[in-house]
């Protein structure tokens, strides 16, 4: 459930090769993640290196995040 969700502003660091749907974001206090878009958006998604996104990430998890907003 999203309640369940922590929400966090980052910037995008690194496009991974081969896929336009994940990319390694780094947080305000230096930690980096995996940012992966999923859902509708997700065809027509696209990010460039710098761009600030906003992130989902699980409370047990700050490995990845979801990309809900760029």
């Amino acid at each position: 459930m999203s309640r369940d969700r922590i929400k966090l502003e980052g910037k995008i660091v690194e496009l991974m090769p081969g896929t336009t749907k994940v990319c390694r974001v780094v947080l305000a206090n230096g930690h980096r993640l995996l940012g992966f878009v999923a859902g509708k958006g997700a065809a027509s998604a696209r990010f460039a290196v710098g761009e600030t996104v906003t992130l989902e990430v699980s409370p047990f998890d700050f490995s990845k995040g979801r990309i809900v907003r760029g």
